[in-house]
């Protein structure tokens, strides 16, 4: 399968959701902000540019860890598949940026964290080593969710 992959670096501007499909796979939401920065040898500083919004999302084993770890504000980096949707409801249509989610930690250049190792019982999970076509369910805006 063709996918783009993507690394994103930047911080967490909402609280982590969590939820499951109807076949029970486990899934968290968040939204991710990224500002590009350049240095104006003019003025002899860092000017901040646009600031994208990407809409994170994770399954299964990382949905939980993502859930206990992040919280808003935080400083993230994400690396995952890109995803770009057109959308439209009765009013108004627009376009979504997404990205699922295969890794998520702490942007460790911004801060320190510290790193617990899961239980080992979380990784023997029947639904962790099966093959699971996603199901989806729709977003609180309506819009699907992969």
């Amino acid at each position: 399968m063709n996918q783009t992959s993507i690394t994103l670096v930047g911080n967490a501007v909402t609280d982590v959701t969590v939820g499951a499909t109807p076949n029970g796979i486990e899934y968290s939401t968040f939204r991710l902000a990224t500002t590009t920065r350049r240095f104006d040898r003019g003025v002899g500083q860092w000017i901040d540019g646009d600031t994208s919004y990407v809409r994170i999302t994770c399954w299964r084993k990382l949905a939980r860890h993502v859930a206990e770890s992040i919280t808003k504000g935080d400083p993230v980096i994400v690396a995952g598949a890109l995803k770009v949707r057109e959308w439209a409801n009765e009013d108004r249509r627009g376009i979504s940026v997404e990205v699922d989610a295969t890794s998520v930690g702490h942007d460790l250049a911004r801060g320190v964290s510290a790193f617990t190792r899961a239980a080992k019982r979380e990784y023997s999970s029947e639904l962790e080593s099966q093959e699971v076509d996603f199901v989806h369910a729709e977003s609180n805006d309506g819009r699907e969710v992969a």
